[in-house]
């Protein structure tokens, strides 16, 4: 199966290393595509894990499990990343079947040589 993050890679290859714990994500840009991936996917835990413990009281697992649940992920468009900011656009189909785009430029934090989402500004 190819990695819904959209690199091209074969997931085993790609995010499944970060979803299953086995290594962690060694930039900004490769925790932002391996979240889209969780997404995807649906894997709540991971979504959390990653989320600064800063921003977790609004981001439980049983809200990204309801997000993931009402929204069918089509592709991931990366279109800018620095150090601690990455500019995305992610398509995806509402619980409707309507096309949407979210358009985000999200925060991410280094903290003990772990990245974590902090948040974003969407467009």
């Amino acid at each position: 199966m190819i990695c819904p993050c959209g690199t091209g890679l074969p997931y085993e290859h790609c995010c499944q290393p970060y979803h299953l714990r086995a290594s962690i994500a060694p930039t900004a840009e490769a925790l932002m595509r391996s979240r889209y991936s969780a997404f995807v996917m649906a894997d709540c835990e991971y979504l959390v894990d990653t989320t600064h413990a800063s921003k977790r009281k609004g981001n439980t697992k049983d809200a990204y499990l309801k997000s993931a649940k009402n929204t069918r992920w089509l592709k991931l468009e990366i279109i800018s990343a620095f150090f601690d900011q990455v500019e995305f656009k992610a398509y995806y189909l509402n619980k409707k079947l309507q096309a949407e785009v979210l358009h985000e430029k999200s925060n991410f934090k280094l903290e003990d040589g772990k990245w974590y989402y902090v948040d974003g500004v969407f467009y």
